[in-house]
């Protein structure tokens, strides 16, 4: 009788772990509870009060009580007053810095003139120096640089009409110092100022006239013009 080998098979067989038993836990849903807002009358108590001194616009115009209002609206009207100034001030010190020095017609420009003519005319330069040593100043002052040095001018109208822009400055030389004279006069309808005259006075020499004009407004006599002496 033959024998019959019989061979067994082991199929693996695993058990769940404890982890794979354990449930799952589900998220716990999340339900939006309704928002609590204060009062306006509440607000109002809990932030600081509006004044003038303190308002920086934050609290909106419904939230402020009436004397709130009354401090903002003091505050704005203040402030459009500070900036209405400003602007104001701003325009004056422009208009009087385009007058004095950016204007074709300023003192400024004037000077400036009367300094090229003096330096090119052979008549001045005998008598003060070569033109490139020649020092152009205002007024004497406590200022060590002479160009801080204030030209003097002076503007008046006459009886008819007739504007006069009258100017004066110093110049110094190797040679000698003198003092430069402008009389300007202009209508109203002229544009443009002419001159009566520019000249250079130098101590104990001749006056230089660059320019003159004759007649009997331009008449000077005895250092006087309308007969009253101009400095």
């Amino acid at each position: 009788m033959s024998k019959i080998a019989c061979r067994s098979f082991i199929f693996p067989y695993s058990t769940p772990s404890r982890a794979s038993l354990q449930p799952i836990a589900s998220k716990p849903a999340f339900i939006p509870l309704p928002r609590s807002y204060a009062s306006t009358s509440g607000s109002a108590s809990s932030r600081r009060q509006v004044t003038i001194a303190n308002d920086d616009g934050r609290v909106q115009w419904g939230e402020l009580s009436r004397r709130e209002k009354a401090a903002r609206t003091t505050q704005q009207s203040v402030n459009f007053l500070v900036i209405i100034a400003g602007m104001a001030a701003t325009g004056a010190v422009g208009y009087v810095l385009y007058r004095e020095v950016f204007a074709p017609e300023s003192v400024t420009n004037h000077f400036s003139r009367a300094i090229t003519r003096i330096k090119s005319s052979p008549a001045c330069t005998s008598l003060l120096g070569p033109s490139n040593q020649l020092e152009f100043h205002g007024e004497p002052s406590w200022s060590r640089w002479a160009r801080n040095r204030t030209i003097a001018s002076k503007h008046e109208v006459d009886k008819t009409g007739l504007e006069h822009l009258n100017i004066r400055f110093y110049v110094t030389g190797p040679l000698n110092k003198g003092t430069v004279r402008i009389h300007l006069v202009k209508r109203k309808e002229e544009k443009e100022y002419r001159y009566r005259y520019l000249a250079l006075e130098v101590p104990e020499h001749q006056t230089v006239y660059l320019e003159k004009e004759e007649g009997p407004v331009a008449r000077k006599e005895g250092g006087k013009m309308f007969g009253v002496r101009w400095w």
